[in-house]
């Protein structure tokens, strides 16, 4: 329930703080007067999208501020929570500004937080009922709604049951459909990967090996060469040519060595050079015999292997370029090939276990649908009989609500029913759609009628009504505002109007006061009571507040209303 509304510099009005409290408030005024601001203020705090135009001509912005008492709900209280507001003593503030360039800034419970979290709250607090929501009222999905409000908890209960069948069902015919398209490029896939695999099997390239293989190529190509550079680095350490004796490094070495044996003998101090010159000719032997067995080892024709090693080196490259770049990656390819095909082939078993899942959400979902919209029949019929009953007390005695509940073709996120409210106007006339059948008043007064009857079952802490009563008068408005009384025995309910037949049985009446006295418009908001009021209801009665003759059916009208 909102306590309380204030508003600043919000289309005509300049500042205004409406008391609402429990009950029935009516608000009423002079057309121009700014009453609709008060449901636009309402919107904003409820998430509303934020309008520049509507701030006050020559203000900077328009605030909006409600003060709610929401108790202990939970679900309000975590919700205010996550965003770091707070309630106190079970009272929830909200609050909405708009600047003339068209920002937005909301709070709740004193902390800043997007618009969209006070769309959120909105459906815990509060309902709008405006001329667009009669409009909705024609809609197919509304009708849905309010059949499942009324009903209550079995049907929700029943509803989530079916939508979590359907939902389901939904996801394993995606995932069937998707495989089933998706066949033919699976199968061509696996049919590539297993030639991939017999390739490389055929080849079995190892680690490293395209490395290896150019190495050896690259020796084997300038074999020749190194064959004539190492023979002749072998001769010049030990020649083998008997005409060029004692020429070679080995020999030179062997004479060095010897020379400076002789001449340590008369100093010393040539020790540790004759012992290099001697670790040299060790190191000499040691090289030939490396270079001879290294010549030896030599293939004389070179020529085959040279070719095998081209042969092995044009396989790995083939296979490189068609599954590489690099040689690691054929290798990973062939090692992660089994379980790609294991998958590719799986789909087809998939398909076929998906086929059974599908056919029993098939059937549990018929038995779901078949449960749901026996359940909305019953409450059809006593939605209808009870709206039905209203509308006699709303000057339709003539009038019936018919709650149509009919199969789909197929099933839908929804449930398995086509679901329309009918009115029939008058005995033996054919029942009609809300949308063809009814007028902009008997609309309006069908919307209330099941307001009522489904606030019992499913009560909303505030209603707010916005020219409920357009296109109603007489007999058929003191009616309405009955029913406004009553729905505000068990909800907090506000009604815009301009009607007295409907303001005189409000609890507390608030006017829109319109001045003009400063060459432009501004408004403000008085609380009406005693003769304050009566005078109201006269000019709502016949234009005038101090005709005699409308003060006394005014009074009349209200004393009507008190012992009503």
């Amino acid at each position: 329930m909102i306590n309380e509304l204030s508003i600043r510099d919000l289309g005509v009005i300049k500042d205004a703080r409406l008391p609402l409290g429990p009950g029935f408030t009516a608000i009423t005024g002079e057309t121009g007067a700014g009453k609709t601001m008060v449901v636009t203020a309402l919107g904003l705090l409820l998430g509303a999208r934020a309008d520049a135009s509507s701030v006050r001509s020559g203000a900077s912005q328009a605030r909006v501020q409600g003060i709610w008492h929401v108790g202990d709900s939970p679900s309000i209280a975590r919700r205010v929570d996550d965003v770091g507001g707070e309630i106190e003593a079970g009272e929830l503030i909200l609050s909405r500004a708009v600047s003339s360039e068209g920002r937005s800034r909301a709070t709740v419970g004193g902390s800043a937080a997007p618009a969209g979290v006070l769309g959120e709250l909105a459906s815990e607090l509060i309902v709008v009922h405006g001329q667009s929501d009669q409009q909705r009222l024609r809609s197919v999905s509304a009708q849905r709604e309010v059949l499942d409000r009324f009903a209550g908890t079995p049907v929700a209960t029943a509803l989530a049951a079916y939508q979590e069948i359907y939902n389901r069902l939904s996801e394993h015919r995606a995932e069937r459909d998707g495989l089933s398209d998706d066949r033919e490029r699976r199968q061509r896939e696996a049919a590539e990967l297993r030639l991939a695999v017999d390739e490389i099997a055929a080849v079995a390239p190892q680690r490293g090996e395209d490395t290896e293989l150019a190495e050896r190529s690259e020796i084997l190509t300038n074999s020749e060469a190194i064959r004539t550079a190492t023979a002749g680095a072998r001769e010049a350490i030990s020649a083998e040519d008997a005409e060029a004796p004692g020429f070679d490094a080995r020999s030179l070495i062997e004479t060095a060595r010897r020379e400076l044996e002789r001449a340590v003998a008369f100093d010393p101090a040539l020790a540790a050079v004759t012992e290099s010159v001697t670790s040299a000719s060790f190191l000499l032997d040691d090289a030939v015999t490396e270079l001879s067995r290294y010549l030896a080892g030599l293939d004389e024709d070179t020529t085959r292997e040279l070719e095998q090693v081209q042969e092995r080196r044009a396989s790995i490259a083939t296979l490189m370029r068609k599954y590489g770049p690099e040689l690691s990656d054929v290798i990973a390819l062939e090692s992660t090939a089994g379980q790609r095909l294991f998958e590719l082939d799986g789909d087809d078993d998939r398909i076929a276990v998906l086929a059974t899942l599908i056919d029993d959400d098939e059937a549990a979902l018929v038995g779901a649908g078949d449960t749901l919209s026996q359940l909305r029949r019953e409450a059809g019929d006593r939605l209808a009989a009870n709206v039905s009953h209203e509308l006699s007390a709303l000057a339709m005695p003539d009038a019936q609500l018919v709650v149509s509940v009919e199969p789909l073709a197929e099933p839908a996120s929804h449930g398995a029913d086509d679901i329309s409210i009918l009115l029939q106007p008058h005995q033996g006339s054919d029942p009609r759609p809300l949308g063809k059948g009814a007028s902009g008043g008997e609309l309006s007064r069908v919307m209330l009628a099941i307001e009522v009857v489904v606030a019992g079952t499913d009560p909303v802490p505030t209603f707010v009504f916005d020219e409920v009563d357009a296109g109603v008068g007489g007999a058929s408005a003191i009616e309405i505002g009955k029913r406004l009384a009553r729905l505000a025995e068990s909800s907090q309910v506000i009604v815009v109007t301009h009607l007295a037949q409907v303001a005189a049985f409000a609890n507390n009446h608030l006017q829109v006061v319109k001045d003009s006295s400063g060459g432009y418009t501004e408004s403000s908001v008085t609380t009406l009571t005693g003769d304050a009021r009566v005078g109201e209801i006269a000019r709502l009665l016949s234009g005038l507040s101090d005709s005699s003759s409308a003060l006394t059916h005014a009074r009349e009208l209200l004393e009507l209303s008190h012992n009503s």
